[in-house]
């Protein structure tokens, strides 16, 4: 049990250090949790598809996925056309920045629908390669050196994801104060675009260098 208990807090301890860093995902989750839309929603799909994906990874499969050439570059320019995609989003989001309540000109209290959040912050989950590469392929290939112990490593890993997607997008509102402002928006989004961009550029330019 000692040793579960060891595995399962080396697990939670390494999925925090993959997932608290700005990306596609957090970013998408901050925003939502900023405005108050949909943010249950939207902490259940990142948090749920994180544990379906750690599972995937302990379970071995992330090293088939990493064997496949084809699949890993399809998987890298669809990913990377999403995050350019985001990118140009929060580009022009920017560009006429709006405030807390709405910045597309909804009533007051209006949110957006569900079902445009959803299919965004599944695309930015499912498609983007460093959630596979995090999640399935190094968390996965860590766990395994737990050997017995790789599922107590899994679940404090996932335990790590849960938390920290309640947090961002729950938390969120202690900042709301601050991003009443438009100019806090515009900095925000522009932060945002161009992170999306680099990423993008940096998995593009990884497959490059790999098929060289």
């Amino acid at each position: 049990m000692g040793t579960g208990w060891t595995s399962a807090l080396a697990g939670l301890v390494f999925g925090l250090g993959l997932i608290v860093a700005i990306g596609a995902q957090n970013a998408h989750v901050l925003r939502q949790g900023l405005r108050r839309e949909h943010v249950a929603v939207v902490v259940a799909v990142c948090a749920l598809s994180d544990v379906v994906l750690i599972a995937v990874g302990t379970a071995g499969v992330g090293a088939l996925v990493a064997a496949s050439p084809v699949v890993t570059a399809v998987a890298t320019l669809l990913g990377a056309a999403v995050l350019l995609v985001y990118g140009a989003l929060a580009a022009r989001r920017a560009l006429h920045p709006g405030t807390l309540v709405a910045d597309d000109d909804r009533p007051a209290g209006a949110a957006a629908p569900v079902v445009p959040v959803l299919l965004v912050t599944l695309a930015l989950t499912w498609l983007n390669p460093h959630v596979y590469l995090d999640t399935v392929v190094l968390l996965g290939a860590v766990s395994a050196g737990h050997g017995d112990a790789r599922w107590w490593f899994a679940a404090g890993a996932a335990v790590g994801s849960v938390a920290w997607f309640s947090a961002l997008g729950f938390g969120a509102a202690l900042l709301r104060p601050v991003f009443a402002r438009p100019g806090a928006w515009r900095v925000l989004d522009a932060g945002v675009a161009v992170v999306m961009v680099a990423i993008a550029a940096g998995l593009v330019a990884d497959l490059a260098a790999g098929a060289h």
